[in-house]
């Protein structure tokens, strides 16, 4: 059974940090392009960022460059998402997304999906 896990949420003041973490597990993803997700209550899921297997190439969601990165341990089978510069607009629910077999920043193109975790940023 295929199971995507996050972790690394929580509540930080705006300017803070969080480090979130999505560790996959059932099978290996070191040859699929991951990504991270959020949706914020009343709103659409959004694509936030996705990174292929091999590191080679990133997409970032435009108001989160330069803040967030995307990165992943293809050993550990994780993927993570280092969140800087946190803003009040940043609060949702993070969803890490994995097996892409379509547009990296479309939600309907990914396999398998995390149940989220949390997070909220505190003006």
């Amino acid at each position: 059974q295929v199971r995507l896990v996050e972790s690394g949420g929580g509540l930080v003041q705006t300017g803070g940090s969080l480090r979130l973490t999505c560790a996959a597990s059932g099978r290996t993803f070191s040859r699929s392009t991951m990504g991270w997700f959020r949706q914020a209550p009343g709103k659409e899921r959004e694509f936030v960022a996705a990174l292929t297997w091999d590191g080679s190439a990133t997409s970032y969601k435009d108001s989160v460059k330069g803040r967030f990165t995307i990165s992943r341990d293809n050993a550990k089978n994780t993927v993570y998402l280092q969140m800087n510069s946190l803003h009040p607009e940043d609060t949702a629910v993070y969803y890490c997304a994995a097996d892409n077999f379509g547009p990296p920043q479309s939600a309907d193109h990914y396999e398998y999906w995390g149940q989220g975790t949390q997070v909220t940023v505190s003006s």
